[in-house]
């Protein structure tokens, strides 16, 4: 499936501002601002100036929320979200409930205890952030994730994510049979995505601490309907004045 620019000159705006060089300042941004985010059940609030918000923005880390002091902008990541900056890029702090900072592992343990497959669905989401895609959740599609090629105002999503895994968890009763995968097929078909599947194969390695996220690997598969019309022969034009159909 191809890319679904929206409206003309986005793909040409999209080329021109990379989504590599925009996360990189934002990392360089948090870093420079020593930003720290709080903890707060299952995501993190980050306070920002103007400059972050519109760098986040245009990152498509977290949300903008919105409060009651005009003079504060505030953002909500994701628990991936969150953890992504924290402990790939390294940009950002977050204080738990206690106000004291997390460490990794902390934070990771923390996570956990809210998301039992956080792991398995963290290692995904960096996965694909690492690539440069753009990730967002995909709840309202009834997947783990949908996969932007640049900013949602831009493209519409091309993937929709289903994160897998080797081993006994709670991901595994999912596409075990026939009719979960014609039903996510005809959805995903529906809303002009294709689904992409990421199975996860911890290697054994166990999820004690972040560490274990390099000896992880993950498969990519693609699933679609398939269309008759590509199996059939090339025909060059109308026989016997018939048309073509």
């Amino acid at each position: 499936m191809m890319p679904r620019w929206k409206g003309k000159g986005s793909q040409a705006k999209a080329n021109a501002d990379p989504m590599s060089k925009i996360v990189s300042q934002l990392q360089s941004s948090l870093i420079q601002s020593e930003t720290q985010g709080l903890l707060s059940s299952c995501s993190v609030l980050v306070e920002v100036d103007a400059e972050l918000a519109d760098l986040l923005n245009r990152s498509c880390f977290g949300r903008p929320r919105i409060t009651a002091q005009e003079d504060k902008e505030w953002f909500q990541l994701d628990m991936e979200e969150a953890f992504y900056l924290c402990f790939s890029l390294k940009c950002l702090k977050v204080i738990g409930e206690d106000g004291y900072i997390k460490s990794n592992e902390e934070l990771w343990d923390y996570l956990k205890s809210k998301k039992p497959v956080f792991p398995v669905s963290y290692k995904v989401y960096s996965h694909l952030r690492h690539k440069n895609w753009v990730v967002r959740s995909g709840l309202q599609y009834g997947v783990d994730f949908v996969a932007y090629r640049h900013h949602p105002a831009l493209v519409h999503s091309e993937y929709a994510v289903l994160v897998l895994s080797e081993g006994d968890n709670d991901l595994n009763g999912r596409l075990r049979v026939w009719s979960d995968v014609h039903c996510t097929v005809r959805l995903c078909g529906s809303v002009a995505k294709t689904l992409l599947t990421v199975i996860v194969n911890g290697n054994n390695q166990g999820a004690n601490s972040p560490s274990c996220l390099e000896h992880y690997t993950v498969e990519e598969q693609t699933i679609t309907r398939w269309n008759p019309e590509r199996s059939r022969e090339d025909q060059t034009g109308p026989k016997n004045g018939t048309k073509k159909v």
